[in-house]
């Protein structure tokens, strides 16, 4: 799950600090593919982390309470994902990145709940 929530994360916040990283010569996704390119692999990187955290309830590890945080936080992440490629803006990159932290914090405690539960 980490694994496929880093690059949505982290290319949001180099959308916000593109000029920083290309100052210094940073290869961030926005600065070597450009920013359209960096808003579409955003997108597809979180349709795929909606798809794999439901991988756990697929298998048995994690039930109904898990299920529903899983896809209503990455429900809500993929249609941040969207506007932000269809805005392209600052407050559109600062929303998916600050929603993204509290994304994987909030589902990891959901994935403690279902557990105690």
């Amino acid at each position: 799950i980490v694994f496929y929530w880093t690059p949505p994360h982290f290319w949001a916040l180099s959308l916000l600090m593109k000029k920083e990283y290309e100052r210094v010569g940073v290869p961030m996704m926005p600065v070597v593919h450009g920013e359209a390119e960096t808003r579409r692999q955003i997108v597809l990187y979180t349709c795929l982390l909606v798809v794999l955290t439901m991988l756990p309830v697929v298998f048995g590890f994690f039930g109904a309470i898990y299920a529903a945080f899983a896809l209503g936080l990455g429900g809500w992440f993929l249609v941040l994902a969207v506007r932000l490629q269809r805005r392209a803006d600052r407050q559109a990159a600062l929303k998916t990145y600050l929603y993204s932290l509290a994304y994987l914090a909030v589902l990891f405690g959901a994935m403690v709940a279902d557990a105690r539960l």
